[in-house]
């Protein structure tokens, strides 16, 4: 008698994406509305506590607000294909079961009752799939949810959603080939950056108020600072990432660091003393244990600030729209009393050129294994990054950590060294995001600006500070770029096209500085507020 064998058929990467893209549709159908979409007043508040005032006072319902904001998701979605998970049905029983307490009790279940949040698709919801933009990540429903998902959800807040991403995460575009291509808000051919770009793309269309993000070279920066948002990205050990699947889970030479994104500045602030009010670190061993301290973010608000301003990192050049932002708040904030102090980009090239020997030291293995499952075929950036190297030696691996060491411990003393006019120690830096605003889709290259501080593991948030203005920002004509990357970057800007898109700047602190930073951005935002208004 001949051999039987069994053959089981495996799914072709292809029909995986359809049935998930057509789940996602169906899920999304009984909220579509045809027709104009008229301005909601609720999805117009920015800030967290304000919309949760007209909940706790009873004057709203959690079911309005998040009808309301369903619609605006939905409407965002179609015009950005941001969207992956759709939690509306569950999110509406929620806000149900919300409204239900508040009518026993007479007082809501916490400081986030009833608001609206999303996440990035490699947050852990119970009962959704966690893809990372990954075809083989499909079907694959977590068992539990992320912890800060827990954290957020005992405080009262509703999931309503989780958005799109790029391949692996390792990229600052948002596209692969599960959900496809995420467009900017603004201009369907121009990216949303990445790899928080879903969320970006959401939260500018007012389809959130709460995003969450992960960040390892900028995720979260670069989408807010494109899309005209304020986002923070912690000391890798502040904030709870337990839960939250990752390509390369299990590194730890440069960890990668959760942060929320908002629209407004007292939102992100509100959002993080949250979080790490509820003591993160007695459920997840990797959280160091420091309470919110009030006082580092009111003592920094009390004093004149001492800035670094760095104009140019002499890799790529800015954009002129983003030097000119920067001059413009640097003459705004000493005019206000506050100290500059010019930084210069020492020992930046080489923090960058660790952390790409890192990005690559299994040679691509994490990212291969992850794609062999689903069969799906590589984005470019995506290929290019696994194809740019062989895996490393342990001992090999080892060199390269104590390289990281002498950086880290060398811009610690860089920092400690560099003093004011009047001999004071720089509390803050201010620079770039990006050396660019929003550009065409995979033409983003260098983000040398952000991904420094990951090395470092130090305290970053970007914030809109201006926007592009064609009659300001001519291209500058006699610039000679300096390698062909920075060519390839300035012959990016068109002042025409991108006439009127957010530049943002960033502020950094140093290691668990959380509290600082934000209160520095309330200084700094003030000044550049009451600028305007004169």
């Amino acid at each position: 008698m001949g051999d039987i064998t069994t053959s089981i058929h495996t799914p072709s990467w292809e029909s995986t994406v359809k049935r998930k893209r057509a789940i996602r549709t169906a899920a999304i159908a009984p909220y579509i509305e045809h027709g104009i979409i008229f301005p909601d007043p609720l999805t117009d508040i920015d800030d967290i506590e304000e919309l949760a005032g007209f909940m706790a006072r009873g004057e709203k319902s959690v079911e309005q607000v998040i009808l309301s904001y369903i619609s605006k998701a939905v409407a965002a979605h179609e015009t950005t294909n941001c969207l992956t998970e759709v939690n509306f049905k569950s999110a509406l029983e929620r806000a149900r079961s919300l409204d239900e307490y508040f009518k026993t009790n007479g007082k809501t279940i916490g400081p986030l009752h009833g608001i609206p949040i999303t996440l990035k698709d490699q947050f852990n919801v119970k009962g959704l799939d966690s893809t990372i933009g990954y075809v083989g990540g499909a079907f694959k429903p977590a068992q539990d949810d992320a912890l800060v998902v827990k954290i957020l959800q005992d405080l009262g807040a509703v999931v309503m959603a989780k958005t799109n991403l790029p391949q692996s995460i390792m990229w600052c575009e948002t596209d692969n080939p599960l959900f496809g291509l995420t467009t900017h808000p603004r201009n369907p051919l121009f990216t949303p950056g990445g790899s928080t770009g879903g969320e970006g793309a959401l939260l500018s269309l007012h389809g959130s108020l709460v995003g969450w993000g992960t960040d390892i070279g900028g995720s979260i920066r670069i989408p807010s600072s494109i899309n005209g948002l304020y986002g923070l990205k912690p000391c890798s050990a502040r904030l709870p990432y337990q839960g939250v699947p990752v390509s390369t889970d299990g590194q730890e030479h440069v960890p990668s660091s959760i942060g929320p994104m908002t629209r407004s500045l007292s939102s992100l602030t509100h959002i993080t003393r949250s979080v790490i009010s509820s003591s993160p670190w007695i459920h997840d061993p990797r959280v160091v244990p420091i309470p919110w301290r009030e006082d580092m973010y009111t003592e920094i608000q009390s004093r004149p600030l001492v800035i670094g301003v760095l104009y140019d990192d002499n890799v790529v050049h800015p954009h002129p729209p983003i030097t000119r932002v920067l001059k413009e708040a640097v003459m705004q904030l000493e005019a206000a009393g506050h100290e500059i102090v010019e930084w210069e980009p020492s020992l930046h090239k080489e923090c960058i050129a660790i952390m790409d020997q890192f990005y690559t030291a299994d040679g691509g293995e994490d990212i291969r294994n992850s794609i062999a499952i689903g069969g799906e075929p590589y984005i470019p950036h995506v290929e290019a990054l696994v194809n740019r190297g062989a895996p490393i030696s342990v001992y090999a691996y080892w060199q390269l950590n104590k390289q990281k060491f002498a950086a880290q411990t060398a811009y610690l003393e860089k920092w400690n060294n560099i003093k004011s006019k009047s001999g004071k120690m720089v509390d803050i830096l201010l620079m770039p995001v990006m050396p660019h605003v929003a550009v065409p889709h995979r033409t983003t290259r260098w983000v040398g600006y952000t991904k420094v501080w990951n090395v470092l593991d130090y305290t970053a948030m970007s914030f809109p500070a201006g926007v592009v203005s064609s009659s300001k920002d001519p291209v500058e004509e006699t610039y000679k770029p300096r390698s062909d990357l920075d060519a390839f970057n300035t012959s990016l800007y068109d002042p025409s096209s991108m006439d009127g898109y957010s530049v943002g700047l960033q502020i950094v602190g140093r290691r668990f500085e959380e509290e600082k930073v934000l209160g520095a951005a309330k200084v700094i935002e003030g000044v550049l507020k009451k600028d305007k208004q004169l």
